[in-house]
Order: C-alpha cells, then sequence, then structure tokens
C-alpha cells in the first residue's frame, strides 16, 4: 500500500497539534507524560516535533487524557481558522 504524500495543510495541523501537546506538557518531562499516556518517549517526540504529523487516533486521545486536555478542544485548536 502507498501512502499518498501529505498536503501542506497536513503538515501544518501536525505541526500545531505538536505545539498544542508541548505547550499543553509545560513543566512535566517528555517521558513522564509518554509514560502516563501508555506510548514510547520517541512517540511523543515525533508528534512535539511534527515528525509524525498526522497520529494514530488513540495516541492523541491518549495523549490529551494525561494532558488534561479534551478531544474537542485540542480538534479546534488544531483546525485552520476559517474551516
Amino acid at each position: 500500500m502507498v501512502r499518498n504524500p501529505l498536503t501542506p495543510e497536513e503538515r501544518e495541523r501536525g505541526e500545531r497539534l505538536g505545539r498544542l501537546l508541548r505547550e499543553a506538557r509545560g513543566g512535566r518531562s517528555m517521558a513522564e507524560v509518554a509514560a502516563s499516556a501508555g506510548v514510547s518517549a520517541e512517540t511523543l517526540r515525533k508528534i512535539e516535533t511534527g515528525r509524525a504529523p498526522t497520529p494514530a487516533f488513540f495516541t492523541v486521545a491518549a495523549l490529551a487524557r494525561a494532558l488534561g486536555l479534551s478531544m474537542d478542544e485540542l480538534a479546534g485548536l488544531c483546525t485552520p481558522v476559517g474551516v
């Protein structure tokens, strides 16, 4: 199965998600948040840096829960203005 290249909008949305998660993490370590969410620190690092711009839904849900964010809030903040 060949995956289509990501659009610029998809890349920007992934970068926005990474920034939001990094900001929500605040002073907590990446390892602490990742462990709390049940994902690897490397997965969280890739999401936060935009290297994984389209993470799995359940990964995002677990990270949101660990950071005290609602999925609605997170989705709203990742949607480009005007959409």
